[in-house]
Parts: C-alpha cells; structure tokens; sequence
C-alpha cells in the first residue's frame, strides 16, 4: 500500500469491481478506449492487476481517496507482458484512469509521482513507460509534466485495437531512472 497526502493506492479486491466499472465505464472516460464496455469486458482489467500483483508484487493499483475513502481509479506500475511483439513488451509500464470526477484536481498526477517513487524504489528498472492514444492529450500532457519524454522509436498500434482505428496508434513517453 502506497500512501500520499491525499490518496491510498493499493491491490485490488473482487469486491472493488463494481465500483471501478461505475468510475471509468463511462463516455468521457472510454472516449480512447473504444467507447462504454460491457461489464464482462471491464471486470477482465481487474483480474490482470490482481495476477500482476501476485507475481510481480506491482500492478496498476486501487486509487482511493484517504478522507473519503471513495475508488477515483486505477494508477500504478506493473511489467507489460501482455503485448508480445509490441516494442514496449519488458517495459515497467505506469498508467492511471482517474474518475472524470475528480479530473482537475491533480489527483493522477499525485498517483503517478507516489507509482514512479515506488518503481525506483523497488525495482531496477532503468526507466518506466507509458503510452496513450495521440488524441489523448489529457494522458500525454500528464506524461510530460511528470518529466517523461517522447520515444517514437517504441510507438505501436495497440493490438487490441483494429488496423487504421486512430485510437490504435499509440505514442510513448518515459523517464529513466537517475543515476
């Protein structure tokens, strides 16, 4: 569990299913992620961070607000292995979905910073990346006040999503571990 002034990032539970669905299953949230799932497709993102956490001890963690105690989302670290043949497969990818609720209030960014300290603190990884849609300028603008830097030679089309789906062609950004 990861702590900051006014966030609790920690793993997932099956009970937190319901309430990630009702957080990022919405129209603003899925607008680069091929619009509002069914629920059989969000709860599957879960289950990877759950098995991501039993192997790695890292997942893209539960974002919770410390007063509250309401889910805002998902951020954290974990180790793409999902996308083979992609050029960012072996990356410590970090990623976030914060509720459109709570857009503006830097809470991404105060997940992403405690997600990037845990990755330099407990791995050797010599950078963390991240990618996002090139119309997701809300993702890629956090990615650049973070510190991360753009690294074309590593953009892909995600291969989840269909061939000429702008959507698809995703952009990658990191920041390397300082000596």
């Amino acid at each position: 569990m990861i702590e900051t002034d006014r966030l609790i990032l920690r793993p997932w539970c099956e009970g937190d299913k319901p309430g990630f669905a009702a957080v990022v299953n919405t129209p603003a949230m899925m607008t680069h992620f091929g619009g509002v799932r069914p629920r059989a497709e969000i709860d599957p993102l879960i289950d990877q961070q759950m098995a991501s956490q039993a192997a790695d001890g890292c997942s893209m963690w539960a974002v919770e607000l410390r007063e509250a105690g309401d889910l805002a989302g998902i951020c954290g670290v974990r180790w793409q292995l999902i996308y083979p043949g992609t050029p960012v497969f072996g990356e410590l990818e970090i990623g976030w979905r914060i509720g459109e609720h709570w857009w503006g209030q830097g809470i991404a960014r105060e997940a992403a910073e405690a997600s990037i300290a845990w990755a330099w603190a407990n791995t050797t990884a010599p950078r963390v990346a991240a990618w996002t849609s090139i119309g997701n300028t809300r993702s890629w603008g956090l990615m650049e006040r973070l510190g991360m830097h753009r690294l074309p030679d590593l953009d892909f089309h995600h291969p989840k999503v269909a061939a000429g789906d702008p959507d698809g062609a995703m952009i990658v950004y990191a920041i390397d571990r300082l000596a």
